[in-house]
């Protein structure tokens, strides 16, 4: 809902209310952004932080916004030009009070989050140039201290959640490898100091754009903070000539009175509700960690057979299927079915698998190529490079130039061609590579083609799912997130590990499109042995998949496995619907209406010792049923005292499944 006042505008969510107030020079500013308003009550508020910082006059803290004209001068002195509202969006029109440029301030609630964008428009004559544009600024009340939580990490490791007081200075977060990124993602919150799972306020902020970012957190001097962020990092330009306009991704926040735990449930319910589709994920077979770069029809098809008897309902190959891919070195690019490992094209194994009762998906990776390929000898001049320096190859590759038109249209030609003919339910869609020798004018339009090339894939197929991934959690965020139905969170498959990754996750984005996979023992990455029971508890939190040899599996093992899947089919809708509870890092409790499923896990005899963990968000009045043991619970016990941990050995783990009586 948006409320208007004579210069100002009051959006509320359910629980939370955000004013914008006109400063006297006409400058847009944040009065308030936290618990809900009335419109009478925002009227006695003062001017506040700019929405958008500019360079000039007396202000010295970050500028979202740095703009140089032709004639070298900077900044931007505001001129209100008016506003619009409809339903749910604010748009606020301003310009500079010399300069023939227009800025114009996006806004729209949806559930408890706000969204906001900018776009900035040159109607001169002249070229101006952008040295910085962010989507947005926030900033937040006084409190008695500040703390930031984001989350870091590397391949293999990635979302590890870091919460540590907030400096008295700028701190950036930043990608700019044209990805989210392993090392850091485009999300942060900052709470009051004192905040818990389930109590304290938090402001959360998330950049819905997958190339390189950037997002500045200030605590200035006078204990004032801000924050201000978009796409592109230092160093970049955007040049507008006449008549030419850039639009900013949406940069969105959350404000939550009830702790870290409220947040992530507004996060999450933003997702499902705003971004995703509701289609059930199915329970996939990955080929990779069996197979690797050795494989075959006869291989292929007998894995399919040992996935379609675990209840598998689609069935993934992976790298090496085209062209001439025999390692990492050779063949990326040429998508066409391998002619001596399938010798009558992919059509053989997707009926062999599609008589087994599963559908079919394959890898891709569309943006880029090895040198050994037929497509760079056709096209060298498709990669990515800078005149008179060297192409940098990582992982045996380069990258094509997605920000060409004709590029983009190449790679959406083959893909569409292969669905079609083929009738691909699945792709998974990977990213290994971050940029390199790369110009001002790539970073955005690349990104931007990516976006295009999947919203047609949609658009044109819409039973295709697709999974998002970048050498594991590479390019997760809400850009991509919203184009894709999953992400694969990490190549580490190491179920302890796997915690800890899925935990920072779940911080912002919703399990059910957190891709995890069972795989073998010892892990692949780790060689940690853990129990089967243990590797599906921890996969069974997600999105569940499969990806170990299954020809290696003993008969035990698979019998096994079939149970767990069939359990899993059982509290799919709970845990993929439910809300989310992070009871500590090793539980974690999922609610839909009566029903009830919690995980609890010991990867080591050290954690959690002996307290039990205690459910959340139950009728205290209630009565619970355990599914497979037939005790009843009640609600106020559960909340209060809990229940017991698995045994202290480690990598056990349980999963208890309550309906209310």
């Amino acid at each position: 809902m948006i409320a208007v006042g004579d210069g100002l505008w009051l959006l509320s969510t359910p629980t939370s209310g955000y004013v914008v107030r006109l400063a006297g020079d006409a400058t847009p500013t944040c009065a308030h952004w936290g618990p809900a308003l009335t419109l009478d009550q925002a009227r006695d508020l003062p001017a506040g932080w700019p929405e958008l910082p500019v360079e000039g006059g007396a202000w010295f803290g970050v500028a979202g916004l740095q703009i140089r004209y032709g004639d070298a001068v900077r900044g931007v002195e505001w001129r209100h030009l008016g506003h619009a509202v409809e339903g749910d969006q604010l748009v606020l029109h301003m310009a500079d009070g010399h300069y023939p440029l227009e800025i114009t301030l996006h806004y729209r609630v949806r559930g408890e989050t706000i969204e906001r964008w900018t776009t900035v428009t040159n109607c001169g004559a002249e070229p101006v140039t952008l040295l910085r544009c962010d989507s947005a600024a926030w900033s937040l009340p006084h409190r008695d201290g500040y703390r930031l939580s984001h989350v870091s990490g590397d391949w293999g490791r990635e979302f590890q959640l870091r919460r540590t007081d907030l400096t008295m200075a700028e701190t950036v977060l930043t990608s700019r490898r044209g990805h989210s990124g392993h090392h850091a993602n485009p999300w942060l919150m900052v709470d009051d100091g004192h905040a818990t799972e389930e109590h304290g306020e938090v402001w959360s902020v998330a950049l819905a754009w997958s190339g390189s970012w950037r997002i500045t957190v200030e605590r200035d001097q006078h204990d004032r903070v801000g924050l201000s962020g978009g796409f592109g990092h230092e160093g970049l330009t955007w040049r507008l000539g006449a008549g030419e306009s850039v639009d900013t991704p949406v940069f969105a926040g959350v404000y939550s009175p009830a702790g870290f735990g409220g947040a992530s449930h507004r996060w999450h319910d933003y997702a499902r509700t705003f971004l995703l589709d509701d289609r059930t994920r199915p329970v996939v077979f990955n080929s990779w960690e069996a197979t690797e770069f050795d494989i075959s029809q006869e291989q292929q098809m007998a894995l399919a057979e040992r996935a379609a008897a675990l209840g598998v309902e689609l069935f993934v190959m992976d790298d090496a299927w085209f062209g001439g891919r025999t390692s990492d070195r050779v063949g990326l690019g040429d998508w066409w079915p391998n002619p001596d490992r399938f010798p009558e094209g992919l059509a053989p194994l997707i009926e062999h698998v599609r008589k087994l009762g599963m559908t079919f998906g394959l890898w891709v990776e569309p943006e880029s190529v090895n040198p050994d390929s037929e497509l760079y000898r056709t096209h060298p001049e498709w990669v990515l490079r800078q005149p008179n320096r060297r192409s940098t190859e990582v992982r045996n590759q380069l990258l094509l130039d997605f920000s060409r038109n004709e590029v983009a249209a190449w790679a959406h030609r083959w893909l569409d061609d292969l669905v079609r003919r083929h009738d691909i339910s699945f792709l998974k869609w990977d990213m290994n590579r971050p940029f390199t020798e790369a110009g001002d004018e790539v970073w955005v339009p690349f990104v931007r083609n990516v976006y295009a090339i999947i919203d047609q894939l949609r658009a044109d197929h819409p039973q295709l799912t697709i999974e998002g991934c970048a050498s594991g959690g590479g390019r997760a965020d809400l850009g991509m997130l919203a184009r894709t139905d999953q992400t694969w969170t990490s190549d580490n498959t190491d179920a302890a590990q796997r915690i800890a990754i899925q935990h920072g996750y779940s911080q912002l984005y919703p399990v059910r499109t957190m891709g995890a996979w069972v795989t073998d023992s010892p892990n692949a990455i780790t060689g940690r042995l853990t129990p089967l029971r243990f590797r599906f508890h921890v996969a069974m939190s997600g999105a569940l998949g499969i990806g170990g040899d299954l020809l290696r599996w003993t008969p035990q093992e698979l019998e096994e496995a079939t149970a767990l899947v069939e359990q899993y089919k059982r509290i799919r809708s709970v845990v993929h619907g439910g809300r989310l509870d992070r009871l500590g890092r090793w539980a974690v409790q999922y609610t839909l209406e009566d029903e009830v499923a919690v995980f609890l896990w010991r990867p080591t005899t050290l954690v959690g010792r002996d307290a039990p963990v205690r459910l959340r968000g139950l009728d205290p009045d209630g009565v619970y049923r355990d599914e497979d043991t037939g005790v009843l619970h009640h609600g106020a016990v559960l909340m209060s005292h809990g229940l017991p941990r698995p045994l202290p050995f480690d990598a056990l783990s349980d999963l208890r499944r309550l309906i209310r009586c």
